[in-house]
């Protein structure tokens, strides 16, 4: 029997960084266990563009 397959690949953006208007795009791709966690996440996860941490929201 294989596994069921509940983890998902996500995109994580950075928000501060989105609201300033600064020119490029901090993400960072992860993965996730839909059954687990089935709301967007939110995790702090470091800029370097903006050169420090900064929270990065899941997106679509």
């Amino acid at each position: 029997m294989g596994k069921k397959g509940n983890r998902i690949q996500i995109i994580l953006e950075c928000t501060e960084q989105r609201k300033s208007g600064i020119s490029g795009i901090s993400r960072y791709t992860t993965t996730k266990n839909k059954k687990n966690s089935p709301n967007r996440i939110e995790l702090k996860k470091y800029n370097p563009i903006l050169k420090k941490y900064t929270i990065h929201k899941e997106i679509k």
